[in-house]
């Protein structure tokens, strides 16, 4: 039995569709290009080849418009710009973030697979218009689009010497699911992102229990989890402040 030199917690998150309402930044890029993407209910149901290419009605034009090298360029370079300038945290988020950086036995990490030009830098400009600082973070990555996160996990829980036991993964695809069940860690998994609670279940077979429909359910679910004081508060439905850290000698609560 591994002997572990702290009792931190450790939670990592996902990007887009977890903490950055990407499916919004999407949507509003395509709008300057000329294209649309559907309502989110038929994006969370498309399969993931398809996705970004819209429903029957938005196909033809979308194919059509994204077809070229260079059209594909300008249409980056826009997403880039949205995401910098204008992108938003899911409601709740920001407070949330920022009540675990403030929490002294919680190592916090973001994994992302994050698509934007210099994604390193688009998320630094993103989160700190909601007061983010990324390098508060004890463990930032952002990969290759087609790399599983399962390796990030553990690296981070490993170099952190956190107990399994006492770590969390945060994400809105099946992905990350299994990528956090790999890693040995706990998975919240949220559906107003890229797959609605009826594809993670239906399609992908993840336990209901696992599943968050909004940003304030996740929000209060991974504070009582943490051993952490919360409370529903404001109009966007954040979470309130914290008065000191976890209990101590108490084991992390799941769900």
């Amino acid at each position: 039995m591994a002997a572990y030199p702290n009792r931190d917690q450790l939670v990592i998150f996902d990007a887009d569709g977890t903490t950055i309402d990407a499916f919004h930044a999407v949507e509003q890029s395509f709008l300057r290009h000329g294209m649309a993407i559907g309502d989110l209910e038929r994006f969370q149901k498309r399969r993931k080849l398809f996705k970004y290419l819209g429903g029957l009605r938005e196909f033809p034009n979308n194919l059509r418009r994204q077809f070229g090298k260079q059209s594909r360029k300008r249409l980056l370079a826009t997403l880039t710009e949205f995401y910098r300038f204008e992108a938003s945290l899911y409601p709740g988020i920001a407070t949330l973030l920022q009540t675990l950086l403030a929490a002294p036995h919680v190592r916090v990490g973001l994994v992302t697979r994050n698509v934007t030009v210099e994604p390193a830098e688009t998320l630094r400009c993103l989160f700190r218009r909601h007061g983010i600082d990324l390098d508060a973070f004890d463990h930032f990555a952002c990969i290759p689009l087609g790399e599983d996160k399962t390796g990030q996990f553990r690296q981070a829980r490993e170099r952190l010497a956190v107990n399994p036991a006492r770590c969390y993964a945060c994400g809105d695809e099946y992905g990350d699911y299994i990528a956090a069940i790999g890693a040995a860690m706990y998975p919240f998994i949220v559906a107003y992102g890229a797959e609605d609670r009826q594809r993670l279940i239906g399609s992908f077979g993840v336990p209901d229990a696992y599943i968050h429909a909004s940003s304030a359910d996740f929000t209060q679910r991974l504070l009582h989890a943490l051993g952490l004081a919360d409370a529903v508060g404001g109009d966007e439905g954040g979470v309130g402040p914290v008065p000191g850290s976890m209990h101590d000698g108490a084991a992390p609560e799941a769900g």
